[in-house]
């Protein structure tokens, strides 16, 4: 198979980008790219060095295989970071006048290397989309996974304000929110919301490989949430982490002398000031958890209601639609499910307001309520 089947075009609003996008690297986010771009009716073509993952993001219908006289307004590279930079210098050599973006989780270092090469990066805005999944490649790849998700473009004083409109529309077009950032910016600001947090599940993850099977089997929906993204990459986190390096290690000295200081507080918890000190640790936690962005990247607190669900088909549906008839929106949700039980709990969060109407329209329906917010 050479080309897609027709992807079937979204309704109600028309393309910024209009012509044809080519995307270097037919993985998790280049597919992604292709199946939300084919979606507006753009044209695609995709590239890989690999052969076989190429063919296989063309037969999911990510976009078709270049031909000769393809002529692309924008060019996106979607490569594994130790080969962007030498993507990036033959796609603009290759594509002059043409603009090139690409997807890279660290800025700065791709930056430097490319000026240290001489290449001239007129035409060349660095991009990063926080959004992805833990399991890559072109299987994996969805059209969806950029909505609500912040897109850092990296601008300087050379940036055109044409160029800057494709990659921004762009970003758009995939229901992204495009943000400008310096490149020093984006690598700082990840290595504390992204890269950290990484290794951090990880090194809680791996605590669990010597751990007995009977303490396993007390892991709740807490050490899952927490440790989600331990099932990335070996292979791409050295790559990210090596090329973010210092901020990434500013970051974790802190965290060190913060586990520190809760450890020795935890020697002696009988000691002047030690519960204090562990008190403090969490609260400053609570802080930072209400600074998070929600949905839409709204600074917005929302109650929990935990309702009992039994483990039998059809039982969340109904919860949802209970909801719905009540006029209750559900701003977010969480499930928790231990082995061998005969339900689930339903962790809902909603908007203050909504609380009192949630919890009494869903007992008369003949929900259980486990947990409601205090008063």
């Amino acid at each position: 198979m050479t080309d897609p089947s027709p992807a079937p075009v979204r309704r109600g609003r028309a393309a910024r980008t209009v012509g044809t996008v080519r995307i270097v690297g037919a993985g998790l986010l280049g597919s992604s790219i292709g199946h939300a771009l084919r979606l507006l009716g753009v044209d695609v073509v995709l590239d890989d060095a690999s052969p076989a993952q190429l063919r296989l993001a063309v037969d999911y219908g990510a976009g078709r295989l270049a031909a000769a006289d393809d002529r692309p307004v924008l060019v996106v590279v979607a490569v594994p970071p130790d080969v962007t930079a030498d993507v990036i210098e033959r796609e603009l050599r290759a594509h002059p006048g043409i603009v090139v973006t690409d997807v890279a989780s660290v800025k700065l270092e791709l930056y430097l290397e490319l000026r240290s090469r001489g290449v001239d990066l007129t035409h060349y805005i660095g991009s990063h989309p926080l959004a992805g999944r833990e399991r890559g490649g072109a299987i994996s790849a969805r059209a969806d996974i950029f909505a609500g998700r912040p897109w850092v473009v990296c601008r300087d004083a050379e940036t055109r304000a044409s160029d800057l409109a494709v990659v921004e529309g762009l970003a758009l077009d995939l229901g992204a929110m495009p943000l400008e950032m310096t490149p020093e910016e984006h690598d700082e600001a990840v290595a504390l919301t992204s890269h950290v947090p990484q290794l951090i599940a990880s090194l809680l993850a791996g605590r669990f490989v010597g751990a007995p099977e009977g303490s396993l089997r007390l892991t709740g929906q807490g050490v899952r949430d927490t440790t989600r993204i331990a099932a990335s990459a070996p292979e791409l986190w050295v790559q990210i982490l090596g090329a973010n390096a210092a901020p990434v290690v500013a970051v974790l000295d802190d965290l060190a002398a913060d586990l520190h200081a809760v450890a020795d507080a935890l020697r002696d918890p009988g000691a002047p000031g030690a519960r204090r000190a562990v008190a403090d640790t969490i609260r400053r936690g609570n802080e930072g958890v209400e600074r998070l962005p929600g949905k839409h990247g709204q600074n917005r607190r929302f109650e929990q209601i935990v309702v009992r669900v039994d483990d039998t088909a059809g039982q969340l549906g109904r919860l949802f639609g209970d909801l719905g008839e009540l006029g209750v929106n559900i701003e977010d949700l969480r499930l928790e499910h231990s082995p061998g039980a005969q339900f689930g709990l339903a962790e809902l969060s909603v908007v203050p307001s909504a609380v009192h109407e949630a919890v009494a329209g869903l007992e008369e329906r003949g929900w259980k309520i486990a947990s409601v917010p205090h008063a």
